[in-house]
């Protein structure tokens, strides 16, 4: 949103949990972070887009590994973030960590290039053989962080 007030932009920082770190920049919300993000760690360039993201109000929004760079304590403020984002609009989410898409109205199940199998995560739990042993192999790897 080319136009948008330092409030309307302050607001977004806080809901996408950039917020803090932007006010520990040198130059707060006057920095210049460059190409690629620059001095900034890999979640806080997530965080960036997301609140990007919010900024535009786009119908239709795409998130492609949304928080693959994102600590634990940080990703339940960047989900809440997305949802906040998503209200009222369609969410497409790219994703390796099942856990983070469990929730959502439908999954596609993507094998070998094709789509093996869609429907919610119980859905999928009880008719794919494919999301049942990705589900299976993500909840073995919890249990052994």
């Amino acid at each position: 949103k080319k136009n948008a007030t330092d409030e309307e932009i302050i607001e977004i920082a806080k809901k996408s949990g950039c917020h803090d770190f932007i006010m520990k920049l040198s130059q707060g919300y006057e920095t210049v972070a460059g190409e690629g993000g620059g001095h900034l760690s890999g979640g806080e360039r997530q965080r960036i887009s997301i609140a990007r993201a919010m900024l535009k109000d786009a119908p239709i929004v795409i998130l492609d590994e949304a928080t693959s760079y994102i600590d634990p304590e940080n990703e339940a403020i960047l989900q809440d973030a997305i949802a906040t984002l998503v209200k009222g609009k369609t969410l497409i989410i790219i994703a390796h960590r099942l856990k983070t898409i469990a929730d959502v109205d439908q999954i596609f199940v993507i094998h070998d290039g094709y789509v093996e199998n869609h429907g919610t995560h119980d859905e999928l739990l009880k008719d794919s053989p494919v999301y049942q042993e990705l589900w299976s192999a993500a909840m073995r790897g919890e249990e052994n962080d």
